[in-house]
C-alpha cells in the first residue's frame, strides 16, 4: 500500500465533498494535488533525532528514581517531539490543492473542521514564485502580504501551495489558467 492509496481511502471522500461544495456554478477543475507529507516529515525529522533520545533519557532517569513529580512534564515534551511529524502528515493527508479556471483553492478537512480558502486570479501576484526544497518537491507562492499565521504562508507573508510535488509544472498550469482568464 502506497501513501497515495492511504490518501484515496481515508480522507478522499471528505475532500471530494468539500471541493464539490466549494466550486461555483460552471467552475472547472484544471489540476488538483496534495502536499507531499513525506517531504514535510523529512523537514521535521530533527524532532525525532531530539525526541527519541530525550524520551530514552527521561525513561532512564525515571527508572533510576530521578525527576520525581516532574517526570510527566519531560515525558510529554519528548512525546510531542516524536509525534509532531506524524501529526503534520495527518494534516497534509487531509489537504487538497486545486487550480480551477477562476482561482486557486486550498481545502482542508483536518481535525473535523472543513476549511476552503480561495484566491482569485486577480488577487494573485503578477509573477509566481517557486522554491525547491528537494526531491522534486517545493513551494508555489502565488500571493503575498498574507498573514504569516496562515498555515499556507511563510514568515514573510508569501502564500501558496506548500510542499507540492513538481511546483514548476503546477506553476505553469496556474499561469496558463490565469492567462486564459485575463482580458485581451
Amino acid at each position: 500500500m502506497t501513501l497515495d492509496d492511504i490518501r484515496s481511502t481515508l480522507f478522499a471522500a471528505a475532500l471530494r465533498q468539500l471541493l464539490a461544495d466549494t466550486l461555483q456554478p460552471s467552475e472547472r477543475v484544471l489540476w488538483q494535488g496534495q502536499p507531499d507529507g513525506l517531504a514535510i516529515m523529512r523537514m521535521w525529522r530533527f524532532l525525532w533525532w531530539a525526541g527519541v533520545p530525550w524520551l530514552a533519557l527521561t525513561v532512564l532517569v525515571i527508572w533510576l528514581g530521578g525527576i520525581g513529580e516532574f517526570a510527566m512534564f519531560f515525558v510529554l515534551i519528548g512525546a510531542m517531539m516524536v509525534t509532531a511529524p506524524v501529526v503534520m502528515l495527518l494534516q497534509d493527508l487531509q489537504t487538497l490543492f486545486v487550480i480551477t479556471d477562476r482561482r486557486a483553492l486550498i481545502l482542508r478537512t483536518a481535525w473535523g473542521r472543513r476549511q476552503a480558502t480561495g484566491t482569485a486570479f486577480k488577487a494573485m501576484d503578477a509573477e509566481l514564485e517557486t522554491l525547491d526544497i528537494g526531491r522534486g518537491v517545493g513551494h508555489l507562492n502565488f500571493a503575498s502580504r498574507v498573514s504569516a499565521r496562515s498555515p499556507d504562508a511563510d514568515y514573510t507573508g508569501r502564500y501558496g501551495f506548500r510542499c507540492v510535488r513538481d511546483p514548476v509544472r503546477v506553476g505553469e498550469i496556474l499561469d496558463r489558467a490565469r492567462g486564459e482568464r485575463r482580458p485581451t
